[in-house]
């Protein structure tokens, strides 16, 4: 398959003094990301039985567009503050649609 989408799970725990410190610095990282060239969908969400458990799930037009969102200087400032907000490094894994 050719001109495949890719798709993203990332993962990040908070320590749990330290959620909505976090979720403040996840947020910041909503509108800047989706107006990014090969930004088709970018949401957050928050586990509703595990509150210290965020989830990005997001679709990008190429690997490019991936790598570019992930070295972009907003992408790069929230990754330095949620340093000592996490409780384990961030669980970033890359999928392509199969069904």
């Amino acid at each position: 398959m050719t001109n495949q989408t890719i798709r993203v799970v990332a993962r990040v725990i908070a320590l749990p003094n330290k959620v909505e410190e976090i979720k403040a610095v996840l947020l910041e990282l909503i509108e800047p990301t989706r107006q990014e060239p090969g930004a088709i969908k970018y949401e957050l969400l928050q586990n509703q039985y595990d509150p210290t458990e965020f989830t990005f799930v997001e679709e990008w037009t190429s690997s490019e567009a991936l790598n570019t969102h992930m070295d972009s200087p907003h992408f790069q400032a929230a990754a330095a503050k949620i340093q000592g907000l996490v409780a384990t490094t961030p669980d970033i894994r890359r999928y392509h649609l199969l069904a």
